[in-house]
């Protein structure tokens, strides 16, 4: 949590045993390291749960849900169990694709804290997609929402982010490989890493009200250098959270609830 804190210059670095763990950052646990030999080309892992039998497999996390019924806390063990939920394939213009629903119970002293589903997305090919042909990295999204959070994610940000989730996708550190293989203009920032600024507009702005529940979506993907914006409106036990650029309104979208 302290290292989160530091990357994503929060103030949380003084967090102590018995603090509740902010929603979502779960993800910096329980984590997989797999052997080198045992990632693709793109650096994900060839093998492992509920990774679909699917050639030049594509991965590509398009959201979630979380229930909380109380916030894990820090320094207290805690286990998980996963498994997996529904299982749909569709036909895309690239060949098969997999949606697919992995299921997290979270659990301290016995008790379930919360339930997480995450909905991944596996695409049998790859397809050139609509993105931008190059960044724009002085333009700034607009838009008069209460809440605002600014962030300009760099090449550091994103390698910081992917070393505490383990996660060794090249979209987010290999510019080469990003332009040259996936077609993006730049390196890519990363899903999780949207959704957790979504909900750091809730933290920030309305500290003393205990998330009961929240849902995201990831949509169009945003890039190093460009400015973004996270933003979002209170409304009664609720509030609509997103992702601005100068491009698009709406990269990433959320709407949590309190208790």
């Amino acid at each position: 949590m302290a290292a989160l804190s530091a990357t994503l210059d929060l103030s949380d670095t003084a967090a102590k045993a018995g603090d509740p763990l902010p929603a979502l950052w779960q993800w910096l646990y329980f984590l997989s390291w797999p052997a080198g030999r045992e990632l693709g080309a793109d650096g994900h892992p060839l093998n492992g749960h509920f990774l679909p039998p699917l050639p030049h497999r594509q991965r590509m996390w398009a959201g979630g849900r979380c229930e909380i019924t109380e916030p894990l806390r820090l320094g207290e063990p805690a286990e998980r169990i996963s498994s997996l939920g529904t299982v749909t394939a569709k036909q895309g213009r690239t060949g098969e694709m997999l949606f697919v629903t992995e299921r997290r119970e979270f659990r301290q002293h016995g008790r379930t804290c919360l339930v997480e589903e995450q909905d991944i997305v596996y695409r049998s090919g790859r397809s050139a997609g609509e993105h931008p042909a190059g960044i724009d990295e002085s333009a700034f999204p607009d838009t008069d929402a209460p809440w605002q959070l600014p962030l300009r994610a760099d090449p550091a940000l994103l390698f910081r982010f992917s070393a505490l989730t383990a996660n060794a996708h090249r979209i987010h550190y290999d510019s080469p490989y990003c332009q040259g293989e996936e077609g993006y203009p730049g390196l890519v920032v990363h899903g999780p890493l949207l959704a957790l600024l979504m909900l750091e507009l809730a933290r920030r702005h309305a500290p003393q009200r205990r998330l009961r529940s929240l849902s995201y979506r990831l949509r169009r993907p945003v890039f190093a250098g460009e400015r973004l914006l996270a933003c979002g409106t209170r409304v009664d036990d609720r509030a609509e959270l997103r992702i601005a650029t100068h491009r698009e309104e709406r990269h990433a979208t959320a709407e949590v609830t309190f208790a």
